[in-house]
């Protein structure tokens, strides 16, 4: 990036640059790992110095903005005066971010209901944990301030279980294991998430083989911890990616799969008002049945 930086914080640099983003936002870019000084992930208090060559290479937040209403389709599981739990298709995004303005969950919520728009922050309102855009499966989503603190606090101490389906690359030979790797943000590739990453987080996945095909297994995958990517990033660590994974699967598949095979199964969480653990599921979708059905022969 261009322009005279010496003496300067990186934030203030880049805020400077980054137009149409506000210095919060480009901090939250910074803090992602999206910000390289040369070849090193920087902090937003970094002082430049002359000659430094900044990159920004990972996706930077949307614009602030006001989230408008949209009548999108959802598919609700059950709901209450404190939650929503849906099942979530694959293509939808979460929240808005860039590249995506608009046609989120978060956009359908607050059409469907309209109470939730004061839940939370502005731009997720209600929303205390996420699945990538090409994951589909159980969500939670909070619908009281009472169910948004208290679900929070359960997924932080990881009172929330999650279980997953994920068809992988190669027969895994172990009924049974647990991945424990580290993971943080790639030291040059802001974007992606690694094991090789300079200041990595404790991050824990068990799985159990359910089925194993000719060159594929079916798995079921529970995360302890709720890092972004984790179950792709651990499961491309031990040598069997999951299928039809653009940024962490394999470079040229041998067939070719409608999307990322990874399904969130499973969602077990504690009721905020009554106290009492609930248990949701949501079954493989109809594209994902056709893979495996597809595998068996």
């Amino acid at each position: 990036m261009p322009g005279t930086g010496g003496g300067k914080r990186l934030d203030v640099f880049l805020a400077d640059r980054l137009t149409g983003l506000s210095r919060a936002q480009v901090q939250k870019v910074i803090e992602l790992g999206g910000a390289r000084v040369g070849s090193y992930i920087r902090k937003a208090g970094y002082k430049l110095k002359a000659g430094d060559r900044v990159v920004v290479d990972y996706e930077v937040p949307a614009p602030d903005g006001k989230l408008v209403p949209e009548d999108i389709p959802l598919k609700v599981i059950y709901k209450d005066a404190d939650v929503i739990v849906i099942d979530k298709p694959s293509g939808l995004v979460v929240h808005p971010g860039a590249g995506h303005a608009s046609g989120t969950l978060a956009n359908a919520l607050i059409h469907h209901f309209p109470e939730v728009a004061l839940i939370g922050c502005e731009e997720r309102p209600g929303i205390v944990h996420r699945l990538d855009m090409d994951t589909s499966g159980v969500m939670v989503v909070a619908r009281s301030p009472l169910a948004y603190t208290e679900l929070m606090r359960q997924f932080k101490k990881r009172i929330v279980w999650k279980t997953y389906l994920g068809l992988a690359w190669g027969r895994v030979s172990a009924p049974e294991g647990k991945l424990s790797w580290p993971l943080g943000r790639h030291p040059t590739k802001g974007q992606r998430i690694s094991i090789l990453a300079r200041n990595p987080k404790k991050a824990e996945t068990f799985f159990q083989v359910q089925r194993i095909f000719r060159d594929t297994t079916l798995l079921e995958i529970r995360p302890v911890t709720g890092r972004t990517h984790q179950i792709r990033v651990h499961m491309a660590a031990a040598g069997h990616p999951i299928v039809g994974d653009p940024i962490y699967g394999r470079k040229k598949e041998p067939r070719e799969y409608p999307r990322l095979f990874l399904h969130a199964h499973t969602l077990s969480f504690i009721h905020p008002t009554t106290g009492e653990r609930l248990t949701f599921a949501s079954p493989l979708p109809p594209d994902l049945e056709a893979v495996i059905a597809l595998e068996l022969n």
